[in-house]
């Protein structure tokens, strides 16, 4: 089993199992992010011909991408995992309970991995993209969805200036997220070919701030940063950031606006036969000839006409 060095460790991940265990039983009441996410992989799947014999979703939580796929995709066999027991046993089978930092499965055994808002909570990102990598076979196809940098801002940028006002400290509270210009390569780096890496902003409204950590904890996306503070929030904390959310981020409605970044992952295990791009010098068509304009060398002006 694949481990995780300490020098990497940002997130508990004893803790983020708990809470996914927590929010299990009442997972499919709070999944509309998730569905939002799988819709976006579901139609990547559209744009393919290819059929997957053996496809896994790994974090499959309340089962929001077997949800959406309907018969999408060409896939013919879906194992759904996750992290917790009490949401791996409330999806169809097959299903398994896995470490999505341990992947469990022999070289080249899937034809398709698809994720759905899982992998921002892993530890060593580059390593779990290798180990898909490697799960995959030649050709195979990754799709993933990951809550990206902008996912919260206002929450955060509320949170910090309640605490620092009201216990002149600052701890974390808002997981870390990857940053979309990033995600492009670190597949590179795991060996991916043809990486492609969208992003799209939503704007979710709640009734308040307070609704909006509800929620947070009915989805399992509840603080699991090690560094976190270890005892319970102040209440005049939360009524501060509560307080200055109304203040910065409410419509005329008087509801508040939170965001949530999706980065969509599109990457293909390297195969032969996979289209590849040609040597520098080795075209066989000039381009000034397919435009049909005139070569001239670099500096000569063209001819007034």
């Amino acid at each position: 089993m694949a481990t995780v060095p300490e020098s990497v460790a940002v997130f508990d991940r004893a803790l983020v199992r708990r809470h996914r265990e927590r929010a299990a039983p009442s997972g499919a009441a709070h999944d509309f992010l998730f569905r939002e996410a799988a819709e976006r992989l579901a139609d990547r799947l559209d744009d393919t011909s290819r059929r997957f014999p053996l496809a896994l979703d790994l974090g499959s939580r309340a089962g929001a991408f077997d949800a959406v796929r309907g018969g999408r995709g060409g896939i013919e066999t879906l194992v759904q995992c996750d992290l917790a027991f009490a949401a791996a046993e409330r999806l169809r089978p097959p299903r398994l309970v896995l470490d999505e930092e341990a992947l469990p499965f022999a070289e080249g055994s899937l034809d398709l991995v698809v994720s759905v808002l899982a992998l921002h909570w892993v530890n060593d990102l580059p390593g779990a993209l290798v180990q898909l990598r490697r799960a995959l076979k030649p050709d195979g196809l990754f799709l993933g969805a990951m809550l990206g940098g902008r996912t919260l801002g206002e929450l955060r940028q509320c949170l910090a200036d309640a605490e620092i006002a009201e216990t002149g400290g600052l701890s974390p509270r808002v997981s870390p997220f990857a940053d979309g210009r990033d995600c492009g390569g670190l597949l590179q780096r795991a060996g991916f070919a043809l990486p492609v890496v969208d992003s799209d902003l939503l704007t979710v409204t709640y009734p308040d701030a307070l609704a909006l950590m509800r929620d947070l904890r009915g989805m399992g996306e509840a603080n699991a940063v090690i560094e976190r503070l270890r005892r319970p929030t102040r209440r005049a904390v939360l009524l501060r950031a509560a307080a200055l959310y109304a203040e910065r981020f409410a419509g005329d409605d008087g509801r508040i606006a939170a965001s949530f970044e999706i980065l969509t992952m599109t990457a293909w295990a390297p195969s032969p036969a996979q289209q590849q791009p040609l040597r520098p010098g080795s075209a066989a068509t000039r381009l000034a000839d397919a435009l049909g304009a005139v070569e001239r060398p670099a500096g000569e002006r063209a001819p007034r006409g």
